[in-house]
């Protein structure tokens, strides 16, 4: 929505919410990315060679269980379709903080574990049964792996209740993912995982 009108995304996300907590995640997430004003997809996108952007995503999980937001920023290889996530912001707020390293190892393996699930995790299947079976045809994130540079803001609210942090850095990963991809290569791709073949499909689909 936020491109159709040509809006920066994380300004178009603050001028529609109204709940305080998930707006300062957002504000926070941004300042910590440094974060490019502008409308996405970036202006002048290249179509060959290596493209990079960055994307935001936000939630207020399970309804009022913990407010994130996230920041990607990848590079795209246009020729091979393949997505490297550079950098993730993550902004935490889930109520009062009792252990803030518990909370960053927290969000820093939800995120990875959000990334492996939007770059590389899928179930397959033929006419009959499952076939994604072991680790090598249901391959996550895998040990030795490159992985982004993570960085994580913690809002401590001590006189709320406390929510849920393990779990909001993980449902954020794709969304936040995918707009960069967006705003990369002005190509907006739907279906998870994106993997590198169904990335190319989409790239030499633009019209």
């Amino acid at each position: 929505m936020a491109a159709a009108v040509k809006a920066d995304p994380v300004d178009y996300r603050l001028r529609h919410l109204s709940d305080p907590r998930l707006i300062a995640v957002v504000k926070a997430a941004a300042r910590a990315a440094n974060w490019d004003t502008r409308p996405s997809p970036r202006p002048s996108t290249r179509r060959t060679g290596a493209a990079s952007g960055r994307g935001m995503s936000c939630v207020l999980y399970e309804g009022d269980n913990g407010y994130c937001a996230m920041v990607a920023e990848v590079d795209v290889d246009q020729g091979s379709g393949r997505v490297t996530v550079k950098r993730l912001v993550i902004a935490e707020d889930c109520g009062p903080i009792s252990n803030p390293d518990g909370l960053k190892n927290q969000l820093e393996g939800g995120a990875l574990q959000g990334m492996s699930r939007a770059l590389l995790e899928e179930v397959t299947w033929d006419d009959q049964k499952v076939t994604s079976v072991d680790w090598k045809t249901y391959r996550p994130l895998y040990l030795d792996a490159d992985v982004p540079k993570i960085e994580t803001v913690s809002i401590n609210q001590p006189d709320a209740r406390a929510a849920g942090a393990g779990e909001t850095s993980v449902t954020v990963a794709a969304a936040a993912i995918g707009n960069a991809i967006f705003d990369a290569t002005g190509v907006r791709i739907r279906q998870v995982p994106f993997t590198t073949a169904r990335v190319k499909v989409a790239l030499d689909a633009r019209s």
